[in-house]
């Protein structure tokens, strides 16, 4: 998942921290990306610092389509991608407040010191020793960069702000050029020609460390042997398909047989073989089977749905248990208690039985939501830590033995059958909208209403938009398979999706049945 990059500045007062904060959202809005930032007027050690925070979004406004991303307001402690200080007990009094992380945060720093009022009062020599603040920087930083910012400014003739620009620019933090740095810093003025120097001093100090540190980690760091962490495929499988495929087949192999057996991950092997076949008969084949290559993705995908068996599978997963010790950072002699919250409802249970036990019960639970009753659910909350709450966890994960006799593997079945026969009478036509159909099993996602909805679009496109035409062309007809298929992955109410299906002539989807519930008023009941 893409995130902001979160960038914390701290300069003392009349050091320019605040036209810094300017001077970033500037270079961002220059080179088209979101930005947001917001300061944090603060009395600290000498009644004069002020913090900044900036978050930037690393994807351009061009390519988020119109899309606006969240931004965060504060900083978050262990979240922090750069810490920016003018000063260097500035800089550690930041890190004591947690806001920096070994495994995250890059700390820009100035190595020179604004003495503190207690510093100042000691009768003798109060002077704190840098040695401890640089092992603090060190200690709680991805990487660092620790600069005499003071000594530039005084050689450029600039404030320290512009200086601070420079060694972010370098560090390689924000996805912008040093064009678009400098575009922000040009001007004919003397305080713009300093504020050049600043940035450019500051600039080429930190490329020189950076290549530094990447040759002496290059020379210390051994050269790993080249392994594939893809899973093994079958030789019998992949002799079946073009090689560029096996990389592929191979995850999706795997996935099944863990989801599932071994068979189960067969039967998606004899889908692709029956649909490579029909794709190299078809007119205008190309070996390279690119119809079976996009299915094999979404296939495997479809075939492992998600269900109870598979959710309690994957929280009971020793891999899990180690994610999250990592994200909470725990350390030795610390106990990590983990809760699971489940809440089946019927469909899910019914999912688990036999076609007639399970139309039953949702008959039955369809009587009481027309009753004005909530659907039945059964909250639990299981403790993952626990030994009853492991054994709870695997026990269901092992019930996947009986996943086939229940309705819901029935279900996908038929529909995944529907898919594929759509595919292969796509290609008998045109192997252009065969691609286009198969990679309409983008739509099966998620779970719950979600992967319903996207059954359902899946289903209507399938037997509305890729029936033969007497009106359009294949050519046509596959253009506007892709454009409806696109508009159904961007419009999750669907609004936009029947309007597309309408203007190209196919039907809208027909509107579902939705219970009407009558809430009582609890004024008239307390009256009562």
């Amino acid at each position: 998942m893409t995130q902001a990059v979160s960038i914390l500045l701290c300069a003392l007062g009349g050091e320019g921290g605040g036209v810094l904060a300017d001077w970033l959202v500037e270079v961002a809005r220059v080179a088209n990306y979101p930005a947001q930032a917001t300061s944090i007027p603060g009395v600290a050690q000498r009644t004069g610092a002020t913090t900044y925070y900036l978050e930037i979004f690393p994807v351009s406004n061009s390519q988020l389509n119109g899309q606006k991303p969240v931004l965060g307001l504060n900083p978050l402690p262990g979240r922090l991608d750069a810490l920016i200080s003018s000063e260097l007990l500035e800089t550690a009094r930041q890190i004591g407040n947690g806001f920096a992380s070994s495994d995250r945060t890059c700390i820009i720093s100035s190595s020179s010191r604004a003495l503190t009022t207690a510093e100042k009062m000691v009768m003798g020599d109060g002077r704190r020793d840098d040695a401890p603040l640089f092992n603090v920087i060190a200690a709680n930083s991805l990487r660092h960069h620790v600069l005499d910012m003071a000594a530039m400014c005084q050689q450029a003739g600039t404030m320290v702000s512009a200086v601070m620009l420079g060694a972010i620019a370098a560090s390689g933090l924000l996805p912008f050029e040093r064009r678009h740095y400098e575009a922000v810093l040009s001007g004919n003025s003397n305080a713009a020609k300093a504020s050049l120097r600043g940035f450019t001093l500051a600039f080429d100090r930190v490329s020189l460390q950076r290549e530094q540190a990447q040759y002496v980690e290059k020379v210390l760091t051994p050269a790993a042997p080249k392994t594939s962490s893809a899973p093994a495929l079958p030789a019998q499988v992949a002799q079946q398909f073009p090689k560029h495929t096996h990389e592929l087949l191979a995850l999706a192999f795997d996935r099944l047989v863990q989801y599932q057996s071994e068979s189960y991950a067969q039967l998606m092997v004899t889908r692709l073989s029956n649909l490579k076949a029909i794709e190299l008969a078809s007119p205008a084949a190309s070996a390279e089977c690119p119809v079976t290559t996009e299915t094999i993705r979404w296939l495997a995908l479809w075939m492992a749905f998600d269900d109870i068996i598979q959710v309690a599978h994957l929280k009971s997963k020793a891999t899990r248990w180690q994610r999250v010790s990592t994200e909470v950072k725990l350390k030795e002699g610390e106990l990590l208690k983990v809760y699971d919250h489940f809440k089946p409802g019927v469909p899910e249970i019914a999912a688990m039985l036999p076609s007639t036990w399970a139309q039953a019960l949702l008959k039955w639970d369809r009587a009481r939501i027309a009753k004005g009753k909530a659907a039945w659910s059964m909250p639990i909350k299981l403790a993952r830590h626990s030994v009853v709450g492991l054994v709870s966890l695997r026990i269901l994960a092992a019930m996947r033995v009986l996943r086939p006799i229940g309705s819901r593997y029935a279900s996908e079945q038929l529909l995944i059958e529907e898919w594929l026969t759509g595919i292969g009478q796509a290609c008998v036509r045109s192997p252009a909208l065969a691609l286009e159909v198969a990679r309409c099993g983008q739509l099966i996602k998620g779970y719950g209403s979600t992967n319903e909805r996207g059954k359902d679009n899946l289903l209507h496109i399938l037997r509305t938009v890729c029936q033969p035409s007497a009106v359009k062309s294949l050519e046509e007809q596959t253009a506007v398979v892709a454009q409806i298929r696109k508009v159904a992955l961007q419009d999750e109410k669907g609004q936009q999706f029947d309007l597309a299906l309408l203007q190209h002539g196919a039907p809208a989807r027909p509107v579902k049945e939705q219970p009407i519930l009558w809430m009582k008023n609890p004024r008239l009941t307390k009256a009562s």
